[in-house]
């Protein structure tokens, strides 16, 4: 005989001992003779699954909305019988439904509805990243499998992993990946993100240029041969009082006693917003050529940073595709890898890259903590970010990711971001 925990046990037998006169229609909306009803103590619902796939409908039927992530208290405001769920669909928002199959009541509450930023941090980084060390690592599904036989997974030197659990076993600390391995950790590096970020532009005045080669010299006048003694550093950031071509270069004025060639520096621009976007909607501008992005409300720029592009030329899989996209699935974290390439070089394996925003198949924002190059062209064709302008970006865009999920796709209610890159 199979036993029920507490509260189920209690709901059973209010069933069984429950008046013969109840009828259909005296059930709470959504319900249907038979159905268990809602624990009276149940404030939201407890994802028990790894990937939980999110319906904008009542059915298997419909189009995905998104995923939640596992352990996640999320609302529950109703539930209904809908194909391709044994138990009943839990609505969990506006266009949001799961099966209950992958739910377990729970008298926690969920999380704030308005709460839409995931994993906000100081660094960027919504998880603790490592390096594997030169030597390579072994990785193992169970602990206890660590000393009783070969491992699960060889990862290679300069692959990447988010550890998310540590713990001492047979004398020496290990780590939990988020994919659920384990791995000694002795055998990996910390990372350390890019402190570089971007700016805010409250005034709308889009004068800004960072510094983007090494031991710059600061010129006296609009002239290459006009060097002074004073010197800028790499991603240091100026505002622009002036510009001026000479010679058909462009050189800009950094104060009153300087200038500083164009050739050192990444600007970025006002860009004409696209067509089809709307008078005060939030779009993305990715400039090629200065290797600068710009978030604009309307015609109004909000803010600005460098980025790493893609280094292959127009129409090949290493280039980032010029033209005006929109973003079609935005994941707090996805693995990037070329293990399937079998005709690659060198292979890379970079779990969990965060704030991943793709807005052209395989190609899409995120944020790059494996290198420190921004204002350079040089990823496989998506727009690299540091961690930090990823996190911003990421709640900028939309559709907003609600907290607990792990992935979103746009809908009616929240019509995707525009990206034109040029």
């Amino acid at each position: 005989m199979r036993a029920y925990p507490l509260p189920f046990a209690a709901l059973f037998a209010s069933l069984l001992f429950a008046s013969p006169a109840s009828r259909a229609d005296d059930l709470p909306p959504w319900s249907q003779p038979g159905d268990l009803p809602i624990p009276g103590n149940a404030a939201s619902v407890v994802t028990t699954a790894e990937e939980v796939p999110v319906f904008i409908g009542p059915t298997g039927l419909s189009a995905r909305r998104g995923v939640v992530a596992p352990h996640e208290a999320l609302p529950l405001f109703g539930m209904i019988r809908g194909a391709g769920c044994a138990g009943r669909w839990v609505n969990i928002g506006p266009l949001a439904w799961v099966c209950q199959d992958r739910l377990q009541f729970s008298a926690s509450q969920p999380v704030a509805a308005d709460d839409l930023v995931v994993h906000d941090t100081d660094s960027g980084m919504p998880f603790s990243y490592y390096f594997v060390g030169t030597d390579g690592a072994q990785a193992y599904s169970r602990l206890r499998s660590v000393d009783q036989g070969s491992a699960d997974q060889d990862l290679e030197r300069g692959f990447a992993v988010a550890i998310v659990e540590q713990r001492q076993y047979a004398g020496q600390e290990w780590g939990l990946t988020r994919h659920g391995m384990w791995i000694a950790m002795s055998d990996l590096v910390p990372v350390r993100p890019p402190t570089f970020h971007g700016e805010l532009i409250a005034d709308g005045k889009l004068d800004l240029t960072w510094v983007v080669s090494d031991n710059v010299r600061v010129l006296s006048k609009p002239m290459a041969q006009a060097r002074t003694d004073r010197r800028l550093v790499r991603f240091q950031l100026i505002h622009v009082q002036e510009d001026r071509v000479v010679n058909k270069v462009t050189y800009y004025r950094i104060d009153d006693d300087g200038w500083v060639s164009g050739k050192d520096v990444a600007r970025a621009s006002v860009a004409p917003r696209p067509d089809g976007v709307g008078e005060h909607e939030r779009w993305i501008d990715v400039d090629l050529a200065s290797q600068t992005l710009v978030a604009y409300e309307g015609e109004r720029p909000v803010f600005a940073t460098l980025v790493s592009t893609g280094r292959g030329r127009q129409g090949t899989p290493t280039a980032t595709p010029i033209g005006v996209h929109r973003i079609w699935v935005k994941l707090v974290a996805s693995t990037m890898d070329n293990l399937e390439n079998d005709d690659a070089s060198e292979y890379y394996s970079i779990e969990d890259v965060p704030y991943v925003q793709y807005f052209d198949n395989a190609v899409g924002l995120h944020a790059a903590f494996w290198h420190n190059g921004f204002g350079r062209v040089r990823s496989h064709g998506c727009v690299n970010l540091a961690p930090r302008d990823a996190q911003w970006l990421f709640s900028f865009t939309a559709p907003h990711l609600p907290a607990g999920w792990s992935a979103v796709l746009p809908d009616d209610l929240e019509p995707s971001t525009v990206v034109r890159v040029r």
